[in-house]
């Protein structure tokens, strides 16, 4: 490999993690991902084969495609999880590099744990086509090239997509600072165990999702409605179980968020989903699962 041929991968580096990183939601198979399109980019560049003329496009056509192909293995592993599956977090000092990639396309805000959940209900399809358009700015064309596919079966799927995405999902984001006065008031009236406060700062149809990778004492399924959210966060064995825990405060996936840790090492990621209109809780995002927190620090 010539020393071109690294520089032309790494500069597209940022950009190939995060597009993979928002259509499956977890770094090792991102980084998987990356590794095969590495691969096959060094095939690509060696002594006597064509050259590239176009290594963005061909980076990008290589990184989708794979992560296509991983989309089966992965949904088999969704199968067997046991609890609810969330993404798996990403401080914004990691995911903030997309903003510094050589490329006016790479969004300037990370996507939320929100969204991604959200994204998770798409087809894998319809996950690519949204994140390449919606997320990138990749033109309806520019995309079929890439899946291989005609524009006109593009353009579908993007609408099938946004039309799904948008009825799931607002389109305004919460004010960083609201969200971060919110989260703080949160964890101060959960630890205090006051059963009305809490209610006053949730929503009805609030859902609550900890993923524990099936961890003892954890729910195992997402819980709804404010009532059933309030009784479980101020249960005493709930409020005993945090009572020894250090919380700092950070930005993951671009939203504020409280980083959890015990004995000097992560122990959860909490993000909330709150409404702009409102300033009430409609999400609550706990990432407990110790495999997940790879990329957290303390």
């Amino acid at each position: 490999m010539s020393d071109a041929a690294t520089r032309e991968f790494a500069d597209h580096r940022e950009l190939l993690f995060s597009i993979v990183y928002d259509m499956l939601g977890t770094v090792t198979d991102t980084e998987d991902v990356l590794q095969d399109t590495w691969l096959a980019w060094s095939g690509r560049r060696r002594p006597g084969t064509a050259p590239v003329d176009n290594p963005r496009a061909y980076l990008v056509r290589i990184a989708v495609n794979t992560a296509l192909a991983r989309q089966e293995a992965i949904a088999r592993r969704r199968e067997t999880y046991i609890g609810p599956w969330l993404p798996e977090p990403l401080l914004t000092g990691v995911s903030d590099a997309r903003a510094d990639a050589a490329d006016e396309t790479v969004r300037t805000e990370s996507v939320s744990l929100a969204m991604l959940v959200v994204l998770e209900s798409l087809t894998p399809l319809e996950r690519a086509v949204f994140v390449l358009h919606n997320i990138f700015g990749y033109p309806h064309a520019d995309i079929g090239e890439i899946l291989g596919r005609g524009t006109a079966a593009v353009r579908q799927l993007a609408h099938r997509a946004r039309e799904h995405v948008h009825a799931r999902r607002p389109r305004h984001r919460t004010d960083p600072r609201l969200q971060r006065a919110v989260t703080e008031k949160f964890l101060a009236v959960q630890a205090g165990g006051d059963l009305a406060e809490l209610l006053a700062l949730l929503a009805p149809d609030v859902t609550f999702w900890t993923d524990t990778g099936g961890a003892k004492h954890a729910a195992r399924r997402p819980i709804q409605g404010a009532d059933k959210v309030a009784r479980l966060l101020t249960n005493p064995t709930m409020r005993r179980n945090t009572l020894d825990l250090g919380i700092a405060y950070g930005t993951v996936n671009g939203d504020p968020a409280a980083v959890v840790s015990a004995y000097g090492a992560p122990f959860a990621v909490l993000v909330l989903d709150i409404d702009p209109g409102t300033e009430k809780i409609r999400g609550i995002y706990a990432v407990a699962n110790r495999a997940k927190l790879g990329t957290i620090g303390t």
